[in-house]
């Protein structure tokens, strides 16, 4: 079966040694994504958003799109302050399509402004 690596150019990809988007045949795996640099300061939601808008361009490289999603996992900072924000974001995105999901509280994610990050496994036609 045919696999395609999508890589971001992120730091992280090269010195860990994996790919943002792995695709075998009709299934596709977006690693854990976390906001880009220019969210940095913003909340919870500005953060989320800036996540799902890096895992739309990853899709969008292998021909998929939001609707394909089946699976998103979800990985807070501090799941009792930052839920409804990163709800809220997560819902305008995936309302519709409606996957199976996890919101999971860690203890910190690789960087300590980071307060989200987010995984998707999505199966297309082909």
């Amino acid at each position: 079966m045919l696999r395609t690596n999508v890589a971001s150019g992120a730091k992280w990809e090269s010195l860990i040694g994996y790919s943002r988007l792995t695709k075998v045949g009709p299934h596709i795996f977006v690693s854990g994504t976390a906001p880009s640099v220019e969210a940095r300061s913003a909340d919870a939601y500005e953060q989320t958003k800036s996540v799902l808008r890096m895992i739309e361009r990853s899709l969008s490289q292998v021909g998929a799109a939001f609707g394909d999603v089946v699976r998103t996992r979800m990985f807070v900072t501090n799941i009792a302050r930052d839920w409804g924000s990163i709800g809220k974001a997560h819902a305008e995105v995936f309302g519709m399509v409606r996957p199976v999901t996890s919101m999971v509280e860690v203890r910190r994610l690789i960087e300590d402004w980071m307060l989200v990050e987010i995984e998707v496994d999505a199966i297309t036609a082909g």
